[in-house]
């Protein structure tokens, strides 16, 4: 069985992609009990068992996704223990940091903690893990997100911008206000382009843990000027439901043939269906036997990247190629 704390919008997606991979039984746990039955009911059928469940119920299964508010690493602690794999759509700098040092429970555990299974960090990082086989080596990994998934995503999004921004710079960690560093980064259609600039972000630490060769990662977001000088007060208006249409862009660079060299990729699709995407991949994954035990991120060496890339093909979310132009 696999579990599923959080019934709100990533939560519900991490469902949906669990029933269309085949999936036979799943157990839902909400803070809200009317959600999660609402969410079991939605998705239950003759051929798939949705059950809204408490919280205890979840040590029954053999893996939980949490797919709610952050933080997750107390959750994830007491799972591990009780012999249960975990993979976390946490999102949040501190609670990150605390999910990975939970390796060494995990490894007591012989279980597997699957921290950032998300778009940003998530599908980032297996897409970095996608391009490396077109270098000789790669040194540098940039990030840039645009749009969010549910509430809590937007508040989250709302609150990196107030905070400092992290970055890997060449063996230390560099920090940096956020909203500052302002770039024009181009994202796959409808998206376009967007000014985009530092964020209080996760993916420089997750990629760090899962790509060491790397001397430079950073991640930027997209935002207006209205984001930026309300950054640091309370949300003016109450997030949606549901964004529109995001974007994940991810530009590797390294050398080639002695030279170097630059792959730029990205997606645009709604935020919360790619990190349900890769959390229900993910949550397979760690069933089949797919990922060592201990904490692992998304694309790293000990993880089913083509496993977890299929899915999020399956899944209808298609992976746009910057090419470039030339002129004769």
């Amino acid at each position: 069985m696999i579990g599923v704390i959080g019934a709100g919008l990533v939560g519900t997606r991490v469902v949906e992609r669990l029933v269309a991979a085949g999936q036979v039984q799943v157990l839902v746990s909400d803070t809200n009990p009317v959600a999660a039955k609402r969410l079991a009911q939605r998705y239950s059928d003759t051929a798939h068992q949705v059950m809204a469940v408490s919280s205890k119920a979840m040590l029954d299964t053999n893996v939980v996704v949490l797919a709610c508010s952050a933080p997750h690493a107390k959750a994830a602690r007491r799972l591990l223990e009780a012999g249960v794999g975990v993979v976390s759509c946490s999102d949040d700098v501190e609670d990150t940091l605390s999910l990975l040092d939970l390796d060494a429970i995990a490894r007591q555990s012989r279980q597997s903690l699957v921290v950032g299974a998300a778009a940003s960090p998530g599908l980032s990082g297996l897409l970095v893990r996608m391009l490396m086989a077109r270098f000789d080596a790669i040194d540098e990994a940039h990030v840039a997100v645009h749009g969010t998934a549910g509430p809590a995503c937007a508040q989250q999004h709302h609150r990196a911008l107030a905070r400092q921004s992290i970055g890997w710079h060449d063996g230390d960690w560099l920090r940096r206000p956020a909203g500052s560093g302002r770039e024009l980064c181009w994202f796959p259609d409808p998206v376009g382009p967007r000014d985009c600039y530092r964020a209080e972000l996760t993916d420089p630490i997750v990629m760090h843990h899962g790509f060491p060769e790397l001397t430079r990662v950073t991640v930027r977001v997209s935002a207006t000027r209205r984001d930026r000088l309300t950054a640091r007060l309370p949300m003016l208006t109450p997030p949606h439901a549901e964004g529109g249409i995001g974007a994940v862009r991810v530009e590797v660079r390294g050398w080639y043939n002695e030279a170097r060299h630059v792959e730029v990729i990205g997606v645009s699709d709604r935020i919360a269906n790619i990190a349900g995407t890769i959390a229900a991949a993910s949550a397979r994954g760690v069933v089949a036997g797919g990922f060592a035990s201990g904490v692992r991120v998304i694309g790293d060496t000990d993880s089913p990247s083509d496993h977890v890339l299929s899915a999020v093909v399956e899944a209808g979310i298609h992976l746009r190629e910057f090419v470039g132009t030339s002129s004769h």
